[in-house]
């Protein structure tokens, strides 16, 4: 009997070489372990040089609590690869990525998520985020503003602030929702 989510998730990572995307580990720490869909340039044990060709800009692309990077975003990385480079991690606790540690914070998710992004030599980023992805975007922006150059977020209601609402409302020449 064929198992339908195995041939679903093998075509689906076919999709995603021929995007040059390839699926690699980061050991953020002993004990934590990160996986991240990146540019096929970069697997070659991470060297710095081969990031430094990489001339288009970084792209990280957060999943929402109900999913994984690849499910959530698998149509986007296809389009988004020919012009940036593209980061797609299984934040903390979905899809192989795994802590043996006992916090369960976001700060501690954005901690991994940041350090396995270093780990593979990215200095500057733009952070898409989803649903909980979002949330991890935020806080990512909040704690490391060096790293993230532009936040872009969708099904953002969780940590949207009444002040985000408002300035973004004045940029467009509105004044309320309504």
């Amino acid at each position: 009997m064929l198992n339908t989510v195995t041939i679903i998730w093998s075509l689906v990572s076919w999709t995603m070489k021929m995007a040059g995307v390839k699926l690699c580990t980061v050991e953020i720490e002993p004990g934590t372990i990160m996986w991240f869909w990146v540019p096929s340039e970069t697997t070659s044990k991470h060297k710095p040089e081969a990031i430094s060709k990489l001339v288009k800009p970084v792209v990280v692309l957060l999943h929402g609590f109900c999913g994984d990077g690849l499910a959530t975003w698998q149509f986007q990385i296809t389009t988004l690869a020919k012009n940036y480079v593209v980061y797609v991690p299984y934040l903390i606790f979905f899809g192989g990525s795994t802590t043996d540690k006992l916090d369960r914070s976001l700060a501690f998710q954005v901690e991994c998520l940041v350090a396995g992004l270093r780990k593979l030599n990215v200095e500057k980023c733009v952070v898409v985020g989803f649903s909980y992805g979002e949330m991890a975007a935020f806080k990512m922006a909040e704690m490391y503003s060096e790293l993230v150059l532009v936040v872009v977020v969708t099904g953002s209601v969780l940590a949207m602030t009444e002040s985000m609402v408002s300035s973004a409302l004045k940029d467009v020449g509105f004044s309320s929702c309504s």
